[in-house]
């Protein structure tokens, strides 16, 4: 990210963009149980704010003006939030309820707020930890009153991956609580490193075992270990774990799904993502809800990028339900 708030994390994140490149909603399925059974083919779309991150940031279009982007610029009817573009406003209830009155009268959706950049949960100083799970209140806050589901946060920490797994747990439980009495859901994304293991996502969906914990799994994001190279990021991916298999170990707790995308042939395939094998995996799950487009490539301009990705979604997505 390049916006005035510099996530740093977000160098880990999105770290491997060029070699390794890196969401479906439905609010309360109990851990360990993908209740929510597709009951049509309907192909439901909403748009991740990341995907037009560089016009936000350069100051081209506004944050507040993101449910009217979706809706009038690419005819998307539900939004998924980035909670960066937002810190000045986190705890302004009135900004809030603004923004929330302005996507219900262009009846678009808030389905859910991506939060970075608020602490480890994975820490394994419990102080540090539970300083973290504190700082994601907000975001709860902010995302009830727009009527989203759910926020997504990351499993970040430091430390070996059983430590981290067991500090995940324990912050997970207290923000659930909290989340619970707004009825808002806790998801984890694959964002790297630990948390691009699948079944180590997993095994902490059991072990939380809450019914507003679930996954948010992404197409992108499956490098879990790197090193400084000569990338544009600085760092580069040595260790990749299997985008499909991590998807399927992922979706029976999932919540979202992230249609992420970098590049695409003359076909309009994505060269990197198999399409058609994603949206099976996520068809066979019997997961139904909306699925979040999220370009974040070249060289397509974003416009372009989103259109690209949505007019893949609608092809692929009738080709799978007509086989």
């Amino acid at each position: 990210m390049k916006t005035k708030f510099n996530p740093l994390r977000k160098v880990t994140q999105l770290a491997f963009l060029i070699l390794i490149p890196w969401f479906v909603t439905q609010c309360n399925p109990k851990a360990g149980e993908n209740t929510v059974k597709a009951t049509s083919n309907e192909l439901k779309l909403s748009l991740a704010q990341w995907s037009i991150h560089r016009a936000l940031e350069s100051g081209d279009l506004k944050p507040e003006n993101f449910a009217a982007i979706a809706k009038n610029d690419f005819g998307i009817s539900a939004v998924e939030y980035v909670n960066g573009f937002y810190r000045d406003h986190a705890t302004d209830v009135e900004f809030w309820k603004k923004m929330r009155a302005t996507a219900d009268s262009l009846g678009v959706k808030s389905l859910l707020m991506m939060v970075d950049e608020e602490g480890d949960l994975g820490n394994l100083n419990a102080e540090e930890r539970n300083k973290a799970v504190e700082n994601h209140y907000k975001w709860v806050d902010a995302a009830s009153i727009l009527g989203c589901h759910s926020i997504r946060i990351n499993a970040f920490g430091e430390g070996s991956k059983e430590e981290v797994q067991v500090a995940m747990v324990d912050a997970l439980k207290q923000l659930c609580t909290y989340a619970a009495k707004a009825n808002i859901n806790v998801i984890i994304e694959n964002h790297g490193l630990y948390s691009s293991d699948g079944k180590w996502i997993a095994e902490i969906m059991r072990q939380v075992n809450m019914d507003n914990v679930g996954t948010l799994p992404d197409f992108g994001n499956w490098c879990t270990s790197h090193k400084w190279g000569s990338t544009q990021e600085g760092k580069e991916c040595t260790e990749v774990y299997d985008r499909y298999q991590g998807v399927s170990e992922t979706l029976p707790f999932a919540q979202g799904v992230s249609a992420k995308s970098y590049a695409f042939n003359e076909q309009g395939e994505e060269t990197i993502i198999d399409y058609s094998k994603m949206l099976k995996l996520v068809k066979e799950s019997g997961f139904s809800g909306y699925i979040g487009i999220e370009y974040e490539g070249a060289p397509l301009s974003e416009p372009d990028g989103i259109r690209a990705t949505k007019a893949l979604l609608e092809k692929t997505w009738s080709q799978v339900n007509n086989n």
